[in-house]
């Protein structure tokens, strides 16, 4: 079975099945199809389906003729898992969120599987994308592999292949992110290898699954650590009347030994404000409590807090109070020059403002209208930033900097700024960095 599959990987007679076509999903179903491959994509959001009969894109930064050229070359989309059987690989990139108890939640991918389960064949491999806790593939995703009679390593293949996808980022592309690839076993390996080596410029093995279940979680945990060390520092430098943007740019012309890491209202994607609880979960059953990361998540976690009252005290200043003040947040995706507003602090600073009695508007050119969220609800609309809009509030919050606004024309009709991006270098009367 292996050196069948092989040869199809391949020579690209292979069909490949990209389950989850979202923002990790749909970049992988284009680079497939790219180079040649037979694509089926699965879903189970019929809006996304419709999407593709009309031509369109839900994703911002990734075009419609993008997906017209794949459909041209053979990809199709389905909500119909029983297509399962049609396909020779099935590479899982569906949600790995934390319950309400910051817990893993991995209903997304356990559900997807059991749903694969039943339709998987000889001759296949899967792999597994979502960033989840050292031990998932081999505890989860094996025995119901080999719950349908089928040997893994022998009939099927199984790896893990952590996604590194950072939308909007115009200087990496799937194709040119190294992946890396961990299998249950050697033969799995070399399966994996071949799966991702057609469209991936460098494709770096792992020892195990849960090696490379663990590299991708010390990646974001390294980061949200940094951002948690200069989210602390920005607190510290604040009362002591210092300017934290301005001390890492000059601590980052050290060229050697620093790292420059930049503080914001709260950490947000679906990957850095999450995958460190994986881990620290994890690490309970091992007898281990994780006390440096956790730290790290209780700072970050406080940033919407922080910049709150931060806001509060400037209105204050003002002889104003949050409690009937006009606020605007500007940006409420979670980083600049997207649309993509998965555990955006703007949110959570929103609700906070809102629960105390302010008028919350936004304004964010990439997220027209307040999406519909689990666990968030807000019935608005972008304004539209004019001189007349931003002066009519008694407070612009910029929680996201996108680089489409004219920040000029904001300063100098905004009553009070509240920066919490740094966006501004010198300071100004109506402008507070948080």
């Amino acid at each position: 079975m292996k050196q069948i599959l092989l040869e199809k990987l391949n020579n690209k007679s292979a069909v490949i099945g990209i389950v989850g076509l979202g923002y990790v999903g749909l970049p992988l179903v284009l680079r497939y199809a790219e180079v040649g491959y037979k694509v089926v994509g699965f879903d189970i959001d019929q809006s996304k389906m419709d999407h593709f009969a009309k031509g369109t894109s839900y994703i911002e930064h990734i075009s419609a003729e993008s997906i017209a050229r794949a459909i041209s070359q053979g990809f199709e989309a389905t909500t119909d898992f029983t297509r399962a059987s049609d396909v020779d690989a099935l590479v899982l990139c569906v949600p790995t969120p934390l319950n309400k108890y910051r817990e893993p939640d991995l209903s997304f991918v356990l559900d997807t599987t059991d749903s694969l389960i039943p339709y998987m064949r000889a001759g296949q491999v899967m792999s597994l994308e979502s960033t989840t806790y050292p031990g998932t593939t081999d505890e989860e995703l094996l025995p119901r592999i080999a719950s349908r009679g089928l040997k893994v390593g022998e009939d099927v293949f199984l790896v893990y292949s952590p996604e590194r996808e950072d939308p909007g980022n115009p200087n990496f592309t799937t194709r040119t992110i190294p992946k890396v690839c961990g299998g249950d076993t050697e033969a799995c390996q070399e399966v994996g290898m071949a799966l991702y080596g057609q469209v991936i410029d460098r494709v770096v093995p792992v020892s195990s699954t849960r090696a490379a279940e663990m590299t991708k979680l010390l990646e974001n945990i390294h980061r949200a650590v940094n951002i948690g060390l200069v989210n602390e520092m920005k607190i510290v430098a604040d009362k002591m009347g210092i300017d934290i943007h301005e001390v890492i740019r000059a601590a980052a012309t050290k060229p050697f030994g620093f790292v420059p890491y930049y503080p914001g209202p709260g950490l947000g994607g679906h990957c850095i404000p999450i995958d460190p609880f994986y881990l620290t979960w994890k690490a309970r059953e091992y007898g281990l409590h994780t006390r440096f990361i956790e730290l790290a998540g209780e700072v970050n976690s406080a940033m919407p807090d922080y910049v709150v009252s931060k806001l509060g005290a400037a209105l204050n200043l003002r002889k104003k109070s949050v409690n009937g003040c006009r606020v605007l947040v500007l940006g409420i995706a979670y980083k600049k020059n997207v649309d993509d507003m998965r555990e955006s602090p703007s949110v959570f600073i929103m609700e906070r403002l809102r629960d105390l009695g302010a008028d919350v508007q936004y304004s964010d050119s990439h997220v027209p209208t307040f999406p519909n969220m689990r666990e968030h609800h807000f019935d608005l609309s972008s304004v539209e930033l004019t001189p007349e809009a931003v002066a009519s509030f008694d407070c612009v919050l910029i929680a996201t900097d996108h680089d489409s606004v004219d920040y000029d024309m904001l300063k100098a009709n905004a009553q009070l700024i509240v920066d919490s991006r740094g966006r501004y270098l010198d300071p100004a009367e109506n402008i507070v960095k948080a």
